[in-house]
């Protein structure tokens, strides 16, 4: 994995990562190219109901050169409100709540690649939101960022990942993943 911070961003995110990172082991975005020049670790765990049906997956990323938490999500098909297709559905756990980011995902008809968006749009539409809950009530915000991924074969056949969050129209970060399988 290669990450390119905005200079603005750089900040608050590592902040984020420090805070959150640290503490709960969730949300420490690598800051600097040499943070993943080891690689990162992953781990999919299947969830499945009583029948044995997949219902979600847990996935697990961690640092392989100090075997740190960088991130684990809840990932899952879910239908939005008034929606006609599924969205992914990505739920990372916080202390009283959750971040989740609703994706819409794409076939690139030309090339092959898969994408996953979260463009801007009203309250239930496909974004990033956060959800709290305090004596005993839930909140929910839309939070103006926007993702997008593009899962594709590169030209000699090795699985890469674009990964690029923007707040409102600017660029805060980008992520590069080369995927392997772990022998």
């Amino acid at each position: 994995m290669w990450s390119a911070w905005s200079p603005l961003f750089w900040p608050p995110g590592e902040l984020i990562s420090r805070v959150w990172g640290k503490r709960l082991q969730q949300l420490a975005v690598p800051m600097r190219p040499l943070d993943t020049a080891h690689g990162m670790g992953s781990r999919v765990l299947p969830i499945r109901d009583p029948a044995g049906r997949q219902l979600a997956a847990g996935w697990l990323r961690t640092l392989r050169s100090t075997g740190e938490y960088v991130y684990g999500g809840l990932y899952a098909p879910r239908l939005l409100p008034g929606g006609t297709r599924p969205a992914v559905n990505v739920a990372f756990p916080l202390e009283s709540g959750n971040i989740q980011a609703n994706f819409m995902p794409y076939a690139d008809q030309h090339d092959g690649a898969f994408r996953l968006e979260s463009p801007p749009g009203p309250f239930g539409a496909p974004g990033t939101y956060v959800v709290a809950e305090d004596a005993g009530r839930t909140f929910a915000a839309r939070l103006p960022f926007h993702e997008s991924f593009r899962v594709y074969v590169d030209d000699e056949g090795v699985l890469r990942t674009d990964h690029e969050l923007r707040m409102w129209r600017t660029s805060a970060f980008r992520l590069h993943y080369k995927l392997q399988r772990a022998d």
